[in-house]
């Protein structure tokens, strides 16, 4: 293994391994400032966040946790670094929404966004209603299988069939773009870029997937790192969520 030196088109300079990283040079943080970031914190706002612990206890903790019936997170003690967002249910609609509430990314001018997840579904795949991603504070973000936040970035499925679609609404008016189908137990990375207030684009697996949207979908209020894992029916899915980062320029 080595590490090399890189350039972006924007001529931002960064460090990898192309053993270990060989997307790199096309994938979402080749433009991200986190060499300079290193160096100068007060140029952004960094959420890194790898799950050695979780707390969601009530007012003090980072997250907050909402039952739609039922639903639980809990640190896996399976593979390091995993949270599993259970719906602990088979009944349809039923399950966990769960909020970072303390640290918040708004959409502004000039101010730029890289946010990546990567997650997978179990028990099972086609049998889960979900969403990933930034949204504005809302305990019942999928109501009645269908997202109910009026501003937010992320992906969702309310299909009840793996399908995953880009979501992206400002003030209740939004349009979804095509994303990737998820397959059982099988982990999918998902990343965006929001190019101040002008466009998001979707990255599937590191790779810049489909059309962006734009200025009219880009919400500009305060959004927080934000997870769904609720049941379709007949089957009891847990989301099992790696850890996440998300960059912001100040």
């Amino acid at each position: 293994m080595s590490t090399t030196g890189f350039a972006a088109s924007d001529q931002r300079r960064s460090m990898f391994d192309p053993d270990l990283s060989s997307d790199y040079r096309s994938n979402l943080w080749a433009t991200c400032p986190l060499l300079e970031y290193l160096h100068d914190p007060v140029i952004g706002f960094l959420l890194d966040e790898r799950w050695h612990a979780y707390d969601a206890a009530g007012t003090t903790g980072d997250y907050v946790l909402t039952q739609a019936v039922t639903g639980a997170a809990a640190i896996s003690t399976a593979a390091q670094g995993v949270l599993e967002l259970d719906s602990n249910s088979t009944t349809s609609t039923q399950g966990a929404t769960l909020q970072h509430n303390k640290a918040c990314f708004l959409p502004a001018a000039g101010k730029h966004i890289w946010a990546e997840f990567k997650f997978k579904i179990v028990d099972t795949f086609d049998f889960v209603e979900l969403f990933v991603g930034l949204s504005e504070l809302d305990t019942t973000l999928i109501a009645a299988s269908a997202n109910s936040s009026a501003n937010h970035i992320g992906w969702q499925c309310v299909t009840d069939d793996g399908v995953l679609l880009f979501s992206a609404e400002k003030a209740g008016a939004g349009v979804t773009k095509a994303a990737a189908t998820i397959a059982e137990a099988t982990y999918i990375k998902l990343g965006f870029y929001v190019d101040g207030v002008t466009t998001v684009q979707q990255y599937v697996n590191g790779v810049s997937t489909g059309t962006a949207h734009v200025t009219a979908n880009v919400p500009i209020v305060a959004l927080y790192p934000s997870f769904v894992c609720q049941s379709a029916g007949t089957n009891d899915p847990i989301m099992h969520l790696m850890g996440y980062r998300i960059f912001q320029l100040r």
